[in-house]
């Protein structure tokens, strides 16, 4: 299938790329500044989309991002720190994102005779992120359907919906994924900071796969005492 894919920069989507350029024609990654606290992962997507030698569409909706306040990801909040399963994690949801994205992906998708829009949702963001979860991505297909009926037949292609983290870096090592050229942390520093959600959940990734990871973090042992106080409801 002729596939665009929706790439952060991330792990996540950056393995999903490699993926998709290995198992079928991948014709471009599409990157959103939506006013999120930094840009740098965008920077890495730009990369794997040199790899490839394909086309990158950085989409500017950062004026609409200033209206999705309230998120530590776009909004004066402070990041939390901890392991995903932790309610304070509820900080780091975007309302409505991934549907703003993928609506935006389609239409191009629907411009171009693309016949697939990829992106990186896993099993492990489901617990804190409703538009992750495999009841949106059937119903987002359904909507699509509709609003693309008789002009064009476009498959949402969510291959990690039902994977852990650690299954993704799985495939990324057997596909020879450059993870050091991927970036995760929702704090944007020179390094990954090691104790935000998702460098927690990186980190714990990698040790539940077996495969060493090259990334660099101020802090690599947080995580295990993060992970332990999220087995015990919130008690290390």
């Amino acid at each position: 299938m002729k596939t665009i894919v929706v790439c952060s920069g991330g792990l996540d989507s950056v393995t999903l790329a490699h993926k998709v350029a290995a198992e079928n024609q991948l014709l471009g990654l599409v990157s959103f500044l939506y006013g999120q606290r930094h840009t740098k992962e965008i920077d890495f997507a730009a990369q794997c989309a040199d790899r490839f030698g394909v086309q990158h569409f950085k989409i500017d909706i950062s004026h609409l991002g200033t209206l999705l306040s309230g998120s530590a990801l776009t909004d004066a909040v402070e990041v939390p720190e901890g392991h995903y399963a932790e309610e304070t994690m509820k900080l780091t949801v975007v309302p409505n994102r991934n549907a703003i994205m993928l609506a935006i992906a389609y239409g191009i998708a629907a411009a171009r005779g693309v016949e697939a829009v990829a992106t990186a949702v896993h099993g492990g963001d489901h617990f804190i992120y409703p538009d992750c979860r495999p009841g949106f991505i059937a119903a987002f297909q359904a909507m699509q359907d509709l609003a693309l009926e008789g002009l064009a037949q476009i498959k949402l292609y969510t291959p990690f919906v039902s994977s852990s983290k650690a299954d993704i870096v799985t495939v990324g090592n057997c596909l020879a994924v450059p993870f050091e050229r991927t970036w995760s942390c929702y704090k944007g520093g020179e390094t990954h900071c090691g104790r935000c959600g998702t460098c927690v959940e990186r980190i714990e990734a990698f040790a539940l796969a077996g495969v060493v990871d090259p990334t660099e973090y101020m802090d690599n042992i947080y995580w295990r005492e993060a992970v332990a106080r999220a087995k015990t409801g919130g008690v290390a």
